[in-house]
């Protein structure tokens, strides 16, 4: 048989699935993400050929996964509804500035003390395993936009997914200049991979996101982009956002996310942004796919041999310990209800974006311990996908339950 109709065959089925499983799966206990990977598992596992194992090829899953990711952040950008201010944001703020390093503080002391990783390799997991992934925590993402299903849960998820990816680099940059170059790393790490690369990644995403909104539309009425009508432009204001601020050595994965917010800025009531918003997500949900399958090929493949018992314990203890107690404690006289504060902290999920860090410090050091690594982070995302996509609808559903039963309405667009 012919590979290149095997192909299209695949394909055509692939897209058709990606229309039509996450309405199929809507009343079940089951989401698109965990269908993906058990396809993906036993597909792989009744073949005969390579598996798509990501310590054997670092290189396609850094450019996969960061492919993938940079797409997901501009849809979270594109469909926030409340304007960037310190008081409508709070509670990102809170997770951001506290809960994010304590959760990579406390994953990086397990991985050191309980798994035995030198300090390099244990800042690694702390910094991969840390950030809730922008690809995967759709289920517990606010609506498109102007649909008003932004509530405080929601909206803080989905903040947080667009910040935390760009704000956990400097910790993977950490760990391999450990590897790299251990004496003398402590002024080049903060001058360049904190202080500059962060303003560079916040400047430029602002920059060129207010320059593309302008274009959109603000130019003279026969010249604005939102005349087209395209979708598409979501992916190109995406690659040169990313692009530009890569070539500045900002950080990209940050300036996509703040571009896509200045471009909504711009002009927030424009129906065109729902046009952007829906080409990005349904491009988001098919890369999702492709890369879960592959996922799934991975663990079929043999991914998860180097874990050991310790592993299995440090994984549970990272999504059932130390992510829910590091949210709990920073929203500490926050003001919000018990149940909000618990489904903020619990639905940290873990995803894509771990892949990518992993293979990107792979690809920039030698780390001994990457096999071990791979299978403790693969573990803890396939956990992940599992138990929150089995428990996130229900848990939604109660919870805007409760807050219909409350009169409580989510915060107006201003």
């Amino acid at each position: 048989m012919d590979p290149y109709i095997v192909l299209l065959i695949g394909a055509g089925a692939l897209i058709l699935l990606v229309a039509w499983l996450p309405m199929a799966l809507r009343e079940l206990p089951l989401s698109l993400p965990m269908f993906c990977i058990a396809f993906g598992a036993a597909t792989f596992a009744l073949s005969n050929g390579d598996t798509p194992n990501p310590v054997t090829y670092p290189h396609a899953t850094e450019r996969l996964t960061e492919l993938v990711v940079i797409v997901a952040l501009t849809g979270a950008g594109l469909k926030l509804d409340r304007p960037l201010c310190w008081q409508n944001w709070r509670l990102t703020w809170r997770l951001l500035g506290i809960a994010m390093p304590l959760s990579i503080a406390g994953i990086a002391l397990i991985g050191h003390w309980w798994l035995g990783l030198g300090a390099a390799a244990a800042v690694l997991l702390g910094g991969a395993l840390a950030p809730t992934d922008p690809v995967l925590a759709s289920d517990v993402q606010v609506g498109p936009p102007r649909s008003g299903e932004e509530d405080e849960v929601r909206f803080t998820l989905t903040a947080e997914a667009g910040l935390n990816d760009g704000l956990a680099f400097p910790f993977v940059n950490l760990a391999v200049v450990l590897v790299a170059a251990p004496n003398g790393w402590a002024w080049g790490w903060i001058g360049f991979d904190v202080i500059w690369k962060l303003g560079a990644g916040i400047a430029a995403g602002w920059g060129i996101g207010a320059a593309l909104g302008w274009l959109t539309f603000h130019m003279p009425n026969r010249a604005r982009l939102s005349r087209t009508g395209d979708g598409f432009v979501a992916l190109g204001a995406t690659f040169l956002s990313y692009g530009l601020t890569e070539l500045v050595h900002g950080y990209g994965f940050l300036a996509v996310f703040v571009a896509a917010l200045a471009m909504r800025a711009a002009e927030r009531q424009h129906d065109y942004h729902d046009r952007l918003h829906d080409f990005a997500e349904q491009t988001e949900r098919l890369l999702m796919m492709v890369l879960l399958v592959l996922f799934g090929g991975a663990l079929a493949g043999g991914v998860l041999g180097p874990l050991s018992w310790a592993g299995v314990a440090a994984a549970l203890a990272f999504i059932f310990l130390v992510r829910p107690a590091a949210g709990m404690l920073s929203m500490i006289g926050s003001g919000r209800p018990l149940e909000e504060r618990a489904a903020i902290s619990f639905f940290g999920i873990r995803g894509l974006g771990s892949a990518y860090y992993l293979s990107y410090a792979a690809n920039a050091a030698a780390f001994p311990e990457m096999p071990e690594l791979w299978a403790v982070v693969s573990l803890t995302v396939l956990v992940s996908v599992g138990l929150h996509g089995v428990t996130v609808t229900p848990a939604m559903r109660w919870l805007d339950a409760r807050r219909r039963r409350q009169g409580v309405l989510p915060l107006e667009i201003a």
